[in-house]
């Protein structure tokens, strides 16, 4: 039997953020946070798989999906953090464990480590961030002149119009452009979820452009190890053996953990849940039966 989630909402920062509940509540909670740009129905197959052992919960981030986007497009790390722990507060989902990808990775292990009482185990898909080359770039560069590049590529931002596409098929034809690994059926199910329509009859993408832009102030690479090595749970990191993400085991990162594996998946990228959806699966179901 296929079994289909429901809708609800909860308030966050004066905000109306949305998740669906895949049922199944008096089983081990586990939440899902999906990556930038994307949309809590990104999980449909993960949660399809996990929902008769699990109380499946994906949350759709501030500025995604069929969540409200921030009035002054703030899109911060910690604003997303603190969402997360609104949402683990006010549904007492506490010790909870979460899977999550990419920005919904690093907003993971933020939580995590500021209350790692509260997590069971955790999943990571690339989540860790820029390497560590890349932070000391951006660290190196004057705070001035980061914070202005800010100021100017939000102004540039707050002129553009979001991509209208005629139809859903010139949508999806897009989707499958960004994923090569994606089949048919994947491409539509993710553009079908990910989609919204004008007023005028085009399409248009559920996200704020707002999220495009890079934060202008980041935690240190120091600050952020000290999270890293707060967490207390088991944690499965995990890297597209094709993707652009530096992998942990290689760049020195993975040693900040106390209780962390890295696994390295051939033939995907940096949505390895999509490309490898099969072994993602079955990785899941026995690191959090472990």
């Amino acid at each position: 039997m296929t079994i289909r989630p429901t809708s609800h909402r909860f308030m966050s920062q004066r905000l109306q953020l949305h998740y669906v509940d895949w049922g199944n509540p008096d089983a081990p909670p586990l939440l899902l946070v999906h990556g930038s740009l994307d949309h809590c129905r990104s999980w449909d197959w993960t949660a399809q798989a996990l929902a008769d052992q699990w109380h499946v919960i994906a949350v759709d981030l501030r500025g995604h999906g069929d969540s409200a986007w921030s009035p002054e497009g703030n899109y911060s790390m910690m604003s997303h953090a603190y969402d997360l722990a609104q949402l683990v507060h006010q549904l007492q989902l506490a010790p909870v464990n979460i899977v999550a990808h990419s920005l919904g990775g690093g907003v993971a292990l933020r939580y995590a480590g500021l209350y790692p009482q509260n997590v069971a185990r955790l999943v990571v898909i690339e989540g860790l961030g820029p390497s560590p080359q890349l932070q000391a770039e951006i660290s190196a560069k004057p705070l001035a002149q980061r914070l202005c590049q800010w100021i100017d590529d939000k102004r540039a931002a707050a002129g553009r119009q979001p991509k209208r596409y005629a139809t859903l098929e010139e949508a999806y034809t897009r989707m499958k452009s960004e994923n090569s690994y994606l089949s048919d059926t994947q491409a539509r199910h993710l553009t079908t979820h990910g989609i919204s329509q004008n007023e005028d009859g085009s399409y248009s993408w559920k996200f704020d452009n707002y999220m495009r832009l890079p934060e202008p102030v980041r935690l240190s690479q120091a600050d952020l190890e000290s999270l890293w090595q707060a967490i207390t749970c088991p944690t499965l990191l995990l890297y597209g053996a094709n993707s652009w993400a530096s992998n942990p085991a290689e760049d020195g990162r993975a040693r900040h953990f106390r209780d962390a594996r890295v696994e390295l998946y051939e033939n995907a990228g940096h949505w390895l849940h999509h490309d490898r959806t099969d072994k993602f699966i079955r990785d899941v179901k026995d690191f959090l039966d472990q």
